[in-house]
């Protein structure tokens, strides 16, 4: 046998692992659901008013959690690429939500998402997600936010459908985003959002109107769509003597303690 021979046998045999791990990495690709039922079962049963069941999802539904995570992180490029836009952004409003429930239940209990890491922010910037067949490798929930929601998608309407696990965040919706039904979903999550007083208000005897930080935070967002922060909100605000000229506009402090379905300090 010639000595090239052997070095070609030798080769192969150092790539076989190398070609078994690609091959199995890519029969592991699993094509992005449509609509996300398995996310909406979860949502529905542990569910309500926005607000989550921590405690119970840990105990009863991890499993299906598990399944549902596992999926988002088997996708793969070619498939993802075939995907409309409006399915590719269900994809990330969901696999956002649905990862960010996964960082509080790996923590829980606790009062509030900014507890987890040292520095405020942290868990935001933790890469936990496995998006290997998408990202080549585990990306954060600012990586979706900001590095693919924002970047690639140019949809202010997302921050009304980004729940990070947060009393002042939108309300967690019931039921995924799909393709479908996206653009009602997110124009319904626009107006409740705005019509919630906790969050958004208008003060008509001092002509002030208080937003949301998330108007102050992303604000660029909402002057690019339709030229300034009131034009953007009168779009989805009943009283339209919110954004009529001459009123103040103030932002509200940011209630960051948990979604959470149990009183603080009791996991339900």
């Amino acid at each position: 046998m010639s000595l090239g021979v052997v070095r070609a046998r030798l080769g192969l045999a150092r790539l076989g692992p190398i070609l078994l791990f690609a091959r199995l990495a890519t029969a592991a690709c699993t094509p992005i659901e449509h609509d996300h039922a398995a996310w909406t079962m979860i949502l529905g049963r542990f569910v309500r008013d926005g607000q989550v069941a921590y405690g119970r999802l840990a105990r009863e539904g991890a499993p299906m959690l598990a399944a549902y995570l596992g999926s988002l992180s088997s996708a793969c490029a070619d498939d993802y690429a075939r995907r409309s836009r409006a399915e590719q952004l269900a994809f990330w409003i969901n696999a956002y939500n649905a990862f960010t429930v996964k960082l509080v239940l790996d923590h829980y209990p606790l009062a509030s998402i900014r507890k987890i890491g040292w520095l405020p922010g942290a868990a935001f910037r933790e890469r936990f997600i496995p998006m290997p067949g998408l990202k080549g490798g585990s990306v954060s929930l600012d990586d979706i936010e900001n590095g693919t929601l924002r970047a690639d998608f140019r949809e202010p309407r997302i921050h009304f459908a980004l729940v990070c696990a947060s009393r002042s965040c939108p309300m967690l919706r019931g039921e995924a985003y799909r393709a479908a039904d996206l653009d009602r979903q997110l124009d319904d999550q626009a107006h409740a959002f705005l019509a919630d007083p906790t969050k958004n208000r208008f003060d008509p005897t001092t002509n002030t109107l208080y937003l949301s930080s998330i108007f102050r935070w992303f604000r660029t967002d909402f002057e690019a769509a339709a030229g300034s922060l009131p034009a953007y909100v009168g779009r989805y605000l009943n009283d339209h003597r919110a954004t009529a000229p001459g009123v103040r506009i103030e932002f509200l402090d940011y209630d960051w303690s948990l979604n959470d379905q149990a009183p603080p300090g009791e996991a339900r």
